[in-house]
């Protein structure tokens, strides 16, 4: 590699990285103080960096929302593609994104969740589409081709039942839990008496209620 191109890619590493580290940093200040009351410069405070820094790879904040909104999204998509990857049954593929959903439990303040709900919040507010959202939205297209996948397997494995629209079964199955596991996950951190049943316990019922229902009958 001759220097020019060294030196070309060493600069847009650099350029790749402070991008990472501003967008790490208005994570952090969403949670903390949420997506409508966090200004740049408080992004830039966190960050490190001049506010004039923060502007130049985000002129926008919504901009910003959107980058932190689609990051947090691409780890979803590794879950579902690590999932999918794996050499078990359709079955026991669903079981497993359940128990993924099951771990928002375990955090000890809920803070992924808290803010996709408040990034939901923002973005329905918004009078007109966020900037960027196709972005956010193409990811989202990826996780639903990648369980896509999931799903036809299901149809070639025998392992869920195939007596009705199985794509529609299972998609209304995985939002209805994912949904349920993201109000527990909430209502965890933010009631202050002990519920009636234990949060897992409500979605292990669940979990086995749905599972039995999915379960090939052949």
């Amino acid at each position: 590699m001759d220097p020019k191109t060294r030196h070309r890619n060493e600069l847009q590493r650099g350029k790749q990285n402070r991008i990472q580290l501003v967008i790490e940093a208005a994570e952090e200040v969403f949670i903390e103080k949420g997506i409508d009351k966090t200004t740049m410069q408080n992004i830039a405070d966190r960050a490190c960096v001049g506010v004039a820094t923060v502007f130049r790879f985000f002129p926008k904040k919504e901009k910003l929302v959107v980058a932190v909104a689609t990051r947090n999204l691409e780890i979803i998509l590794q879950t579902f593609q690590a999932i999918a990857e794996m050499p078990v049954s359709c079955y026991e593929k669903i079981s497993l994104l359940f128990d993924d959903f099951m771990a928002l439990l375990d955090s000890d303040d809920g803070s992924n969740v808290k803010l996709l709900e408040n990034f939901e919040g923002y973005a329905a507010n918004y009078k007109e589409p966020l900037e960027d959202i196709d972005t956010f939205n193409t990811v989202y297209r990826q996780i639903s081709a990648v369980f896509s996948t999931i799903i036809q397997q299901g149809v070639e494995d025998g392992s869920i039942r195939t007596d009705s629209a199985v794509d529609k079964i299972l998609t209304t199955v995985i939002n209805t839990f994912g949904n349920f596991a993201r109000k527990l996950s909430l209502q965890k951190n933010i009631l202050t008496v002990k519920p009636d049943l234990d949060p897992k316990e409500q979605l292990l019922i669940l979990k086995d209620i749905l599972l039995s229902y999915l379960k090939s009958q052949a």
